[in-house]
């Protein structure tokens, strides 16, 4: 037996030689070439060039639309009363927005009165819906009838129900709905309004408000930033309602006030020029 212990020991040597060598690999070259790296290293131009992940911010959704189906007849009934009449001023968003045609809600005066003086002797459509999102107006504008709109000037603000979301997707559905409009009315012009201040979500929304400032070109979309024209007034601001979210019909006065200008201007400009 002692003589064949030798042979024996090469032999389990052999054996094992290509598992020790297996084992002594880097994971990602096992079994083929290298795996290409999850992320690379800072300053790497490759890791710039990068495309931010689709956010649901962007995507058209009809989630509003189920929870709130009265909120959206309303907004087509008032989007059918327009037909075959101009629109030269679209108005669209959220609550805040759909509050310029509301007559007054939790014992508060809303912009009725205000959008009858201002807005309606000149061809103004409220497109806004109670608690829509970015995703949910980018759905509205696919199946609500209103391709044929020929607006001058359009109206946006949104994102203040955007709260689940960081301040650049935020930013993004708001480009999206920027994007949608200009391949709908491209020979309007668009006033992009800030997000008001808010007691829910006023971090956030400051942060989007920095981001949304950027997309102003002063040729297809001009900035209206009215968060100074509201300034702090105990644990509210000028014009907001007690909810901290919604105007009053003083905080859609001061809206009317600060946009007049710029409105003006725009209505009395020719239409886009193709580029």
């Amino acid at each position: 037996m002692r003589l064949l212990l030798p042979p024996l020991r090469r032999l389990a040597f052999l054996l094992l030689l290509p598992v020790a060598f297996v084992a002594a690999q880097p994971p990602d070259t096992i079994g083929g070439p290298a795996a290409t790296p999850a992320s690379t290293a800072p300053g790497d131009a490759t890791a710039a060039r990068q495309p931010r992940p689709i956010a649901s911010t962007t995507i058209p959704s009809d989630s509003n639309f189920r929870s709130r189906p009265k909120n959206y007849q309303d907004c087509a009934d008032r989007v059918a009363a327009a037909k075959g009449h101009p629109v030269d001023i679209l108005f669209v968003g959220d609550s805040i927005t759909e509050g310029w045609t509301s007559a007054g809600w939790g014992g508060v005066e809303r912009g009725l009165t205000v959008w009858n003086k201002v807005y309606a002797p000149r061809n103004a459509l409220n497109f806004g819906v109670g608690a829509d999102a970015t995703q949910n107006v980018l759905w509205r504008f696919d199946t609500m009838d209103v391709k044929d709109l020929k607006p001058k000037v359009i109206v946006l603000m949104i994102g203040t129900n955007n709260t689940r979301n960081t301040a650049q997707q935020i930013a993004d559905g708001v480009q999206a709905i920027l994007t949608k409009m200009e391949g709908m009315y491209p020979a309007a012009r668009t006033i992009l309004v800030s997000i008001l201040p808010n007691q829910r979500a006023g971090a956030l929304m400051t942060e989007a408000n920095g981001i949304l400032r950027t997309y102003a070109d002063d040729r297809t979309v001009y900035y209206l930033d009215l968060v100074p024209t509201m300034p702090p007034v105990g644990d509210n601001w000028q014009g907001m309602g007690p909810d901290h979210l919604h105007p009053t019909v003083e905080g859609y006065q001061i809206w009317a006030d600060a946009m007049e200008p710029l409105l003006t201007k725009l209505l009395a400009m020719p239409a886009v020029a193709p580029q």
